[in-house]
């Protein structure tokens, strides 16, 4: 599938764009929709543009259905390569930085002649930023911030990102007889929110590796082999990814996997109970240490775990964040899990910035076995994500009310993401609020308050009584920008003193909150709700993340406000704000 390539070519487009001095609004908010609507795709786009059902596509014009078309066919859009050689290529690296921009970056290039993110670095540590109109010491300060905050991502991908390349690898190379299981290994099992490369463990029976090694090199994303040895091979990825997949016997396969999963913290205590114990643990398997040719395991990871007198680990908790001790007294939690998932509390329709009706939105989560949804579209004051006047949210709510009259199995909750404005107030006044089922409160401008004025408005936000949820309480958006200063204690400890829940936003840039600070809401008493945030039906498959979230910080079915049925969620509502019904 090219989904992902065209997608970023056409986010490149609109990129540039936003350099050029002409007023391109219009065409940049066209390109990066159909950048979002192609890279949520559930199918190939070779198969749509070969069925001609690229008009099917919600924004989707003739210019760049001529565009689409052109890249299917040769693999380039000539109109990207024209915008390209009108700028240095450094400078779309120095727009992604936080606070940068097109318009900065524009004047940076013209100013001082700064067309690599080095160079930029270089002029802001030598005061030279300053100079410029609009500019000033504190710019460059937050310059250098964003340089440094961006090189601690550099080489690593969205955990999304590396079990989608992950996956397709999987499906390939399962098809072959040779291979009998395959399994992720690394921070890639383990739910990481970033990865920095790509571990595939493949049980094969020893003499029949040549036909996978032979099928791996010969994988269509492989763009370089780095090293290949008789039962592992390093290859590089033609988005830049390394992945090393190996080739493990059945009869280690167990203890492969549980070495190769990690993390390293975990696997050092781990290795310290079996010393302890007269045992030694390595990638083949465990065994007596006084005779090393007898395996007490390693075909299984449970044999592993169980050879140490210890409970099975699930491979999101293996950080040696209190996880071996547990497992000790065979008190590990007992996570949840997609399946036990009703609802959805953070979604979008068409009525702001998503791509999907109620309608359809609703369909698909009642196909997904959920019994609730909410569909939480943006305040008035979000104008960029189009927000809802009063007027047009009265008419949201009569949809969803017309809707749900027709009993078609899954019940819409008629929400709003509402903004928590700089001085800590909502973007609705209480007569709209107490209209609505579910109240997200979210953050979206003033990131750059102190600490003590965001805790503020997150605090009146949580204590005012029309409010059930904080929507991505830091704001962080992995690798582009860090979350605006918060005393995240005080807000968790503001949240369980209303009952305010905080979400865990599944969206793929964000699983915010982050799981250490899961676990802290979840001793704390604090309840979590995932919202996946989705602008398409497809992105309600970012429930997935935020289970793994909400996994490695611990949280059981009951820490989990999605694991409600409708009654009791009703109910919960009831008794956490004014009642108003369904």
């Amino acid at each position: 599938m090219k989904n992902k390539e065209l997608a970023q070519k056409l986010t490149e487009i609109a990129e540039l764009l936003g350099l050029s001095s002409q007023d391109n609004r219009f065409h940049i908010v066209a390109y990066e929709r159909a950048a979002r609507a192609i890279d949520s795709l559930p199918e190939a786009i070779e198969t749509i543009v070969a069925e001609g059902r690229l008009k099917d596509i919600k924004g989707i014009g003739p210019r760049l259905t001529e565009r689409i078309v052109e890249f299917i066919a040769s693999g380039h859009i000539n109109y990207l390569d024209e915008l390209k050689r009108q700028f240095p290529p450094g400078l779309l690296e120095i727009m992604s930085l936080q606070g940068v921009g097109p318009k900065k970056a524009k004047v940076l290039f013209e100013t001082l002649h700064i067309a690599t993110v080095e160079e930029l670095h270089t002029a802001a540590t030598e005061g030279k930023l300053r100079s410029i109109a609009g500019f000033g010491e504190k710019t460059e300060q937050n310059i250098l911030q964003a340089i440094a905050f961006k090189s601690r991502f550099s080489g690593r991908i969205l955990l999304h990102t590396a079990q989608e390349t992950a996956q397709d690898i999987v499906t390939t190379l399962q098809k072959n007889p040779a291979v009998l299981a395959m399994q992720f290994a690394g921070s890639l099992r383990r739910s990481r929110e970033t990865v920095g490369d790509i571990d595939i463990l493949c049980m094969v029976e020893k003499g029949n590796e040549k036909s996978v090694m032979e099928q791996c090199i010969a994988l269509p994303l492989v763009q370089k082999v780095l090293a290949k040895g008789d039962t592992k091979i390093s290859v590089l990825s033609d988005s830049g990814v390394q992945i090393d997949i190996r080739l493990i016997e059945p009869r280690s396969f167990g203890a492969a996997l549980q070495y190769f999963t990690g993390s390293k913290e975990h696997n050092v205590a781990l290795r310290g109970i079996a010393r302890d114990k007269g045992l030694t643990l390595n990638e083949y398997g465990i065994y007596s240490l006084t005779d090393k040719t007898i395996a007490l395991g390693g075909r299984t990871e449970q044999e592993i775990y169980e050879a140490v007198g210890m409970a099975y680990i699930p491979p999101v908790l293996r950080e040696n964040r209190g996880e071996i001790e547990a497992a000790v007294h065979r008190a590990l939690p007992l996570l949840v899990e997609l399946k036990d998932i009703r609802g959805d509390f953070h979604t979008h329709s068409t009525y702001s910035d998503g791509e999907d009706s109620i309608e359809t939105m609703a369909e698909d989560a009642r196909l997904r076995g959920y019994e609730w949804i909410v569909i939480t579209d943006h305040s008035q004051s979000l104008a960029i994500a189009h927000g809802l006047s009063p007027e047009t949210l009265e008419r949201k709510i009569a949809e969803v009310q017309a809707y749900n009259k027709k009993k078609t199995g899954i019940t819409v909750l008629c929400g709003s993401e509402v903004d928590i404005l700089a001085d800590g107030t909502l973007d609705y006044p209480d007569a709209v609020l107490r209209q609505l089922d579910f109240v997200i409160a979210s953050i979206h401008t003033g990131f750059k308050q102190t600490e003590d004025q965001i805790t503020r408005r997150i605090i009146a936000a949580i204590s005012h009584p029309l409010v059930d949820c904080i929507g991505h309480p830091t704001g962080r958006l992995l690798g582009e920008r860090e979350g605006y200063h918060i005393d995240i204690e005080k807000m968790l400890a503001c949240a369980r003193d209303h009952r305010t829940a905080i979400e865990i936003n599944a969206s793929p840039s964000r699983l915010d909150l982050q799981d250490i600070y899961c676990k802290k809401a979840k001793d704390m008493g604090v309840k979590l709700a995932i919202g996946t945030d989705a602008h398409s039906l497809q992105q309600l498959d970012y429930m997935t993340l935020g289970i793994a979230v909400a996994q490695r910080g611990w949280l059981e079915s009951p820490d989990i406000l999605n694991t409600l049925n409708l009654e009791d969620f009703n109910n919960r509502q009831k008794l956490t704000r004014e009642p108003h019904g369904v």
